[in-house]
């Protein structure tokens, strides 16, 4: 069996919250199998600082993150994805660019954090929500056997992960 170590981008419009988290839980939990990546179809240029507190709080990475677009990854030159997982439905109604590689895809979506009004408390107990249901889909993403399922099974896979509590949209399969 190869040592393949798969890419994986995770897109959301801004890029400033689940795309990151998403990136930066990949980066711990599939350490060693995935190389995880974030990007946006317009990003805002900053990371949401709350992102990056709950990140630090439970243990996970909390540097080298930058709001990007999604361009640079279909660019001559730039990692060939493996996996491109929309986690907002925004990204995933947008025609994305053309991903070398045939990439597998499906749409993770839970519901935006940095949309949250109020108190500095509300909004964080937000990011902790998108945190864990992040968490959940990685886990069972890291979880799943890749080298030995079928491209038809590991979509459908892929697709049933995306249905996990906290989904946004009742089908993944649009993605």
């Amino acid at each position: 069996m190869s040592d393949t170590i798969f890419n994986v981008l995770f897109l959301c419009t801004g890029n400033t919250a689940r795309s990151v988290l998403a990136e930066g839980i990949l980066r711990k939990e599939g350490a060693g199998r995935f190389n995880a990546f974030s990007a946006g179809s317009q990003p805002k240029g900053v990371v949401n600082p709350f992102a990056l507190k709950v990140l630090g709080a439970y243990g996970y990475p909390v540097e080298g993150y930058r709001s990007k677009s999604w361009d640079e990854f279909a660019t001559p030159g730039a990692p060939v994805m493996d996996f491109v997982f929309t986690v907002c439905d925004s990204a995933a109604g947008e025609a994305c660019p053309f991903w070398p590689g045939q990439p597998m895809t499906a749409h993770w979506g839970i519901a935006d954090p940095a949309g949250v009004e109020g108190t500095d408390m509300e909004k964080e107990a937000a990011f902790v929500t998108a945190f864990k249901q992040m968490r959940n889909r990685i886990s069972a993403f890291a979880a799943l056997p890749v080298k030995s399922l079928d491209r038809l099974t590991l979509k459908a896979r892929l697709d049933a992960i995306g249905q996990l509590e906290g989904a946004t949209r009742s089908d993944a399969s649009k993605a």
